[in-house]
């Protein structure tokens, strides 16, 4: 970290403590109230929670009001001790075949995945996302019903069982809640684009200490509208300078392209213009140098240029190309896909709850009803058409050409142009202007905008009933404590605009619709409009004919059925206290289905580019988990205790596994405190990962593969043993689920101190270790091949000849996981000339994090503060920090979040092999600050009005090298990092009936 930005956080910190409150901050109306025991996340026992061992950060409503967060998913990017990856709504921009990420938000809790991370809901389990089927979407939770939000940055499978490995979300509504609420919430940009706006009911009857009942209610509506990459000028992907440009040929204005011969038939039986990759033509002055990767009519001597087509540029071979191809693309222009993409993308949510609780004596018996219902339109960049002669399958496979002939009459002006132009260009290719003469047609990759942006709607309607009850046991001070739940998640995904079916297909005689590759053909679209012009109405309606548009894509639905029961009472008596002990059972059924296409078998015309997953439909599949657990603790001193807790947990088809978890208390002085644990966690393979199913593909022709028992490099036909096996004959390779799956374990140690160094003043810092062994993952054939002495069963041999016939790629349990951290809290508060004042600073400090192929293998470099495409962006340091001034009605405060420079992406082929060094280029991202603020007023009987600004200063997103053209995650910018709405007002009126 610069030295600079490290006297930021001392300057900070002289002011501050953690963002949120910790478990040992309390409020000044906490203060007033008489000490009470609950249940705290993380543990089966009753007990204060000033008192817990368990380094846990409460979330109140009031924290959230402070900050402006209307969502689980704001809430958890604010979070310093969740790593963010590319499972939320801005970083999903562009096409994508992650189906699990469809509208969703995931937390990952110290980087261990939402895999990793336990979502609760008043200490009990939720149904993961329906189409994800491994994780679930913290959206579904009723925010505008939440008393505060417990996290647990602790391992907890010794309680909870799988998944608890980074920690515990446990989201806790309000109870006991009386009278009617009215909530209004806006977030609104400066710049437009991207507003959020919220509005939610509360009422509550029933006062349980005098009545013995309360019921409530709450209903809320959220709306995020779509931010559009083209409404902010930090997203810019053209900017060759500093090394960043798309390497995206396929345009709104024709790039054109040689066909090889085996593409050319039959749909083209005489060739195209541009004839093959052995007769296009050479660059001039040149013997060997090729235009074979794309000409562009506008980057031709004499052309108007490639800007002249909005969001068109030159294309920058120097950086995507090196010097010593053979090939070129010179000529040849791109497009910025990244300009097209939603940053945030739309969604509306509708959250519900009811909860009604009934006191029988000392027992309450507890009912519940949570659902939600959300749609979000994922939005991508406009489709590209490029020739492809691979059969599909299907009754189209035989004709997936297309080109642009000459129609007499339709285009033929519009073709001679292009051909004219390209002839002139190339005056001494005899080849090419035997072709011209010929008329022939152009095959191109083009982007076709008047299709519109490619769109798949999600709809995802969630549903969780719960009854429970507790109360005193008959003997001794013990409690009991039972629950039955059973929740749902389901979710469809749609296609909307954008998608076109490939070719026109018939049922039964009839023609039901129409194909974008016939369409194109017929001559009618005009791939290389001028500036100014426009498709005709009749290319319009043509391509209307051949929409795909409300196709169902794929669904899936995920349920939870669970009974759980526990008892927790004292044991005996200690030097420092009662000693009490927690005993309970956990019964769960998981139920998970998924479907894909389901059109009738006849009309399953291939839908170009549509991210269809049959592969992996399952009908129905299901397991049953059986639990037991136990947890004592052991005051054995007036400052010293201890805690022991385990669980058993016995999955259909794995088996039985066995946590345990230590942790202890320590108090030498009243001002300092000791904690620390150690624990075992596991998470069991999600469905997905086991059934999915398994597709089996012979290699291609062309591919070299070696032997890995007899060769260790590549192909080298001269070499002994090291011949290309497919030349012996066909070799098989397997993808998909694996049943043998096993699950994934995890060791979590962390030690730490909570100083308190004045009344109102103190500091918490806890260090964390978590290693995983066993990590389920997808390894490649060159990852195999070179570790051929771990993974020799993965090649199958013929009994006879011995030589390898299947290579199976299917899921695995491979190597392991390294990460270590520390996670730092200050605060400080008082009162100065009546004036209440408090401070607050919580940090994330990454100190490592390795991964390996195998257990025997040693950890690789660390990966702390360097870029990653598909994984998260592990930060070395991530802080929040505060002050607040409270004085009579008004209370204002102050804000900062902050993240550290990081090693940018250098993977672009010219910059990483040192052939191209840009003017302006940086090997590192800038660090990215911002500053928020607040005002409350309270002088309005019954309501309390907050007017505060994100982003105060309107500080852009930092630049960076970022960019996935299938992702769309980025194009100058990581949303991994940064929030692109910039500077923004939010407005909240709150009224109590």
């Amino acid at each position: 970290m610069k030295l600079r930005n490290w006297a930021q956080v001392g300057l900070i910190t002289c002011l501050a403590g953690p963002a949120f409150a910790q478990t040992a901050a309390t409020t000044p109306a906490a203060e007033a109230k008489p000490v009470e025991t609950i249940i705290v996340t993380g543990s089966s026992i009753r007990r204060q929670v000033e008192t817990s061992a368990l380094p846990l950060q409460i979330v109140g409503r009031e924290d959230l009001k402070r900050e402006g967060i209307s969502s689980p998913e704001q809430l958890i990017a604010y979070l310093t001790a969740n790593v963010p990856g590319i499972d939320n709504l801005a970083s999903n921009a562009d096409v994508t075949e992650n189906r699990g990420a469809r509208g969703g938000s995931f937390a990952n809790l110290r980087g261990q995945g939402s895999a990793g991370t336990l979502i609760l809901l008043n200490g009990r389990r939720v149904a993961a996302h329906g189409i994800n089927g491994g994780a679930v979407d913290i959206n579904q939770l009723p925010i505008a019903a939440m008393q505060r939000v417990d996290v647990l940055k602790d391992g907890a499978s010794a309680i909870y069982g799988t998944d608890a490995i980074g920690g515990v979300m446990n989201f806790i509504t309000r109870t006991d809640y009386q009278g009617l609420n009215a909530r209004v919430f806006t977030d609104v940009t400066e710049e437009g684009g991207g507003n959020i706006y919220q509005a939610s009911l509360m009422g509550g009857y029933g006062d349980i200490s005098t009545q013995n009942f309360n019921i409530m209610a709450t209903v809320s509506y959220r709306k995020n509208e779509e931010l559009l990459a083209s409404e902010r000028d930090f997203v810019d992907t053209f900017q060759i300078n500093r090394g960043l440009s798309p390497d995206t040929r396929g345009t709104p204005f024709g790039t054109i392209f040689p066909l090889t011969t085996s593409a050319t038939t039959p749909f083209t039986p005489n060739g195209t213009l541009w004839g093959t990759t052995a007769t296009s033509p050479l660059v001039p002055g040149s013997t060997t140098l090729r235009y074979t990767n794309g000409v562009n009519p506008l980057a031709l001597p004499g052309g108007l240029g490639c800007s002249a087509i909005k969001d068109m540029d030159d294309y920058a071979e120097q950086i995507w190309f090196s010097p010593t191809n053979s090939v070129t693309a010179s000529l040849a222009c791109s497009w910025d896909s990244g300009e097209q993409a939603s940053i945030q993308q739309q969604q509306e949510t509708l959250n519900g709850l009811v909860r009604a609780v009934y006191r029988v004596g000392k027992h309450e018996i507890v009912g519940e009803f949570t659902a939600s219902d959300a749609t979000a339109d994922n939005r991508f960049s406009h489709i590209q058409l490029i020739p492809n002669a691979t059969a599909i399958g299907g009754p189209d496979s035989t004709s997936l050409n297309f080109a642009y002939f000459r129609i007499p009459g339709v285009n033929d002006a519009v073709y001679d142009r292009i051909a004219n132009a390209l002839v002139a260009a190339f005056p001494t290719d005899t080849a090419l202007a035997a072709r011209r003469a010929l008329n022939l047609p152009i095959a191109m990759r083009w982007r076709c905008i008047e299709c519109g942006r490619r769109e798949v709607s999600t709809n995802t309607k969630t549903s969780r009933y719960f009854v429970g009850a507790d109360g005193p046991l008959p003997f001794g001070d013990w409690n009991y404590r039972v629950g039955a739940s059973q929740a749902t998640s389901e979710a469809e995904s749609t296609l909307g605009s954008g998608y076109y079916y490939r070719n026109a297909f018939t049922v039964n005689g009839v023609q039901r619709n129409n194909g974008i590759v016939n369409v194109f053909n017929s001559g009618v679209l005009n791939p290389f409009l001028l500036p100014g012009q426009q498709q005709t109405a009749a290319a319009l309606t043509a391509l209307e004919t051949a929409s795909a548009r409300g196709v169902t894509l794929f669904g899936g639905k995920f349920t939870v059925t669970q009974f759980d029961g526990s008892m927790s009472g004292p044991l005996f008596e200690l030097p420092g206290g009662k000693a009490y002990a927690a005993v309970g059972v956990d019964f769960r059924t998981e139920e998970y289905a998924f479907n894909g296409d389901r059109r009738v078998s006849a009309e399953r015309a291939n839908i170009l580019g549509a991210p269809f997953d049959d592969a992996n439909a399952l009908s129905n599949v299901s397991r049953d988990v059986k639990a037991v657990f136990a947890e004592i603790f052991f005051p054995v001193l007036d400052n010293l205790e201890f805690t022991i807790a385990g669980r058993v947990d016995e999955y259909d088809g794995f088996g039985r596994t066995t946590n345990p978890k230590y942790s202890f208390r320590y108090s030498p002085l009243d001002m300092l405190t000791f904690r620390g644990s150690y624990s075992t966690g596991f998470r069991v393979p999600s469905f997905n990962q086991i059934y999915n199913g398994v597709t089996a593909v012979d290699l291609a022709l062309g591919s070299a593969v070696v032997d890995p028992k007899t060769c260790a490099t590549l192909v080298v036909s001269t070499l002994p043993g090291c011949g290309n096996i497919l030349d012996l004959g066909p070799v098989r390779e397997l993808t998909g689920g694996n049943l043998g799956l096993g699950p994934e374990e995890a060791e979590n140690l962390s030690l730490g101190f909570v100083l308190k160094f004045a009344k109102n003043a103190s500091a918490t810092v806890d260090w964390w270790r978590i290693e995983r062994t066993g990590t389920i993952a997808s390894l490649s054939r060159t990852q195999l091949q070179q570790n051929y002495t771990d993974f020799e069963s993965k090649f199958v041999r013929d009994p006879v000849s011995g030589r390898i016939i299947t290579i199976d790629r299917r899921i695995l349990n491979a190597g392991g996981s390294l990460m270590e951290g520390m996670e730092i809290s200050l605060r400080n508060s008082g009162e100065i000339m009546g004036t209440k004042w408090s401070a607050a600073l919580d940090g994330t400090h990454i100190i490592n994090r390795q991964s390996k192929l195998l257990p025997s293998a040693q950890y690789g470099a660390n990966e702390v503060d360097k870029w990653t495409r598909f994984q998260d962006l592990t930060l070395s340091w991530r802080h929040n920090a505060y002050v607040t001034l409270a004085r009579g009605d008004w209370a204002a405060t102050l804000s900062q979040t902050y993240r550290p420079s990081y090693l940018d992406n250098a993977n672009y082929l010219g910059i990483a092999s040192g052939i191209v060094t840009p003017a302006d280029y940086q090997q590192r991202v800038e660090s990215y600050t911002t500053y928020n603020t607040t005002v409350t007023y309270r002088g309005i009987k019954n309501m309390v009005i907050t007017g505060g600004i994100k982003n105060l200063l309107n500080e852009d997103p930092p630049f960076t090298l970022n960019y996935d053209s299938d992702l769309g995650s980025g194009s100058s910018w990581d949303p991994r990092v940064a929030d692109p709405r910039g500077r923004a007002f939010t407005l909240s009126l709150e009224y109590e009936f």
